[in-house]
């Protein structure tokens, strides 16, 4: 799974209270946490990000997160850098190094901060054979979860195959699924991390921040939620449907998602900031709400809406013109528009029933269109005919359903228009038109016409 957060999703505050807590509150159960920083040091980090070059933010913000780190209980660090040795026109593939082996975080803390900040890019990026070399330092030890946060600016360059190596690591027991940071890259790469781990893309030095404390949240306390969309059958079957995220009785988003269910059924699972609460809005057709949502730390959380969903697909029978009406969708009774919809498509609708206007010439109403549980409920409406009405001059008419009891007003002709065409339903019209010139009220043309579905006619007003 993949997690893009963009620039309005911050936290104004890097909390270090927050953080001893998380640690401290995982402590009890006496595991070791021991987490690899694997490390960007190729020559593309000398490119300009934000206020200054990646290194320099990368540098600066590593840095105050190892000093949040120094004094939580059964936590390792190690640093592991790559292309950092040889000149990237020397394409050394092997360039990767342990150069922080793992030890208590009151100490490495400090040593991979001054490590870090002697750094200068150098060379390429070799990602794959980076993470092959890291299962070795991982040396053996109980009671101890390993994990492995990669910072990177770049995709693999070396013709090396990241997701392999990843997956048969974590096959081995080697470590736990690794956590993707991509410095200021783009969001189009995301799909190359993702199969190698859980993929973050900031986008900034704050979005940096709120990743790296993310990470820290999942990786120590394994604080994780998942949004189960309820059908009627309360499973949860419902998904590809976006979710924004807002802090609790605010409009302040914190976090927009595609919902997603991963390979192995199941709705995918995110990190959410477990200090503070959230309004969860799904933006199904109508949308879906849940407030005042808690997040427990330490916990696999699941967050469970009703959103049971059928289809609406709108169809034109008969031959297909240029014309394709657009229709407003409206719940059954209610005045406000929901969606709108073109014919030629299909649209997912909360279960129920829904008013449809139609907004072909003449309009067509259809009330109580029922939508139903994972189904398709298709309209048809005919094909529209195609009217050139012709004209000698400018003047002013309309057009008339004429059922030969009553007249029934459809619209106006344009009055500065010679010709114009207009697309009606199949029956039968009058037009009335009076040219402009002709100052009398006797000189009112008449014509009455019929509409053939999908077919062109013209109506001439001589």
């Amino acid at each position: 799974m993949k997690f893009l957060l963009n620039k309005n999703n911050l936290i104004k505050y890097f909390i270090i209270y927050n953080l001893t807590f998380i640690i401290s509150h995982s402590a009890s159960s006496q595991v070791t946490n021991r987490i690899l920083f694997i490390f960007d040091d190729s020559y593309s980090m000398y490119a300009p990000w934000n206020s200054n070059i990646k290194i320099e933010v990368a540098k600066k913000v590593m840095g105050e997160f190892l000093d949040s780190l120094k004094n939580l209980p059964n936590l390792e660090l190690a640093l592991r850098c790559y292309g950092h040795t040889t000149f990237f026109k020397e394409r050394n593939c092997k360039d990767t190094k342990l150069e922080v082996p793992f030890a208590d975080a009151t100490v490495n803390s400090v040593k991979i901060k001054q490590r870090i900040q002697k750094l200068e890019p150098m060379g390429t990026t070799p990602i794959a054979y980076s993470l092959g070399e890291c299962a070795a330092d991982f040396t053996a030890k109980a009671n101890c979860r390993n994990i492995v946060i990669l910072i990177t600016d770049g995709i693999e360059e070396c013709n090396g195959f990241p997701c392999a190596v990843s997956a048969e690591l974590q096959k081995k027991g080697i470590f736990l699924r690794p956590f993707v940071i991509g410095v200021g890259l783009d969001a189009k790469f995301a799909d190359v991390f993702a199969c190698m781990g859980k993929f973050y893309d900031v986008s900034n030095e704050a979005n940096f921040k709120d990743v790296l404390k993310l990470v820290l949240t999942e990786a120590i306390t394994q604080t994780t939620v998942q949004v189960d969309l309820l059908d009627i059958l309360k499973k949860p079957t419902e998904t590809d449907v976006d979710m924004t995220f807002y802090e609790a009785g605010t409009t302040n988003i914190k976090y927009n998602y595609l919902h997603t269910i991963n390979h192995r059924g199941n709705p995918d699972t995110l990190v959410l900031d477990p200090d503070m609460k959230y309004d969860l809005v799904v933006h199904t057709i109508p949308v879906q709400e849940k407030k005042n949502i808690s997040i427990i730390k330490g916990k696999h959380n699941i967050i469970k809406l009703d959103a049971p969903q059928g289809y609406l697909k709108l169809e034109l029978d008969g031959t297909i013109n240029k014309y394709y009406p657009t229709t407003l969708v409206r719940k059954g009774g209610e005045l406000q528009t929901l969606n709108v919809q073109d014919f030629g498509k299909v649209e997912k609708y909360i279960i129920g029933k829904y008013d449809l206007e139609v907004l072909t010439l003449p309009r067509i109403y259809l009330k109580d269109v029922e939508i139903k549980q994972s189904t398709t409920n298709s309209i048809k409406i005919p094909t529209s005919g195609n009217i050139l009405f012709s004209k000698q001059g400018t003047g002013y008419g309309s057009i008339y359903v004429d059922d030969g009891k009553t007249v029934v007003w459809v619209c106006n002709l344009n009055p500065t228009l010679q010709s114009e065409i207009i697309y009606l339903q199949p029956g039968k019209y009058k037009v009335v038109f009076r040219y402009e010139f002709a100052k009398e009220t006797i000189k009112t043309i008449e014509r009455n016409f019929e509409v053939k579905s999908g077919l062109a006619q013209t109506v001439r007003l001589l």
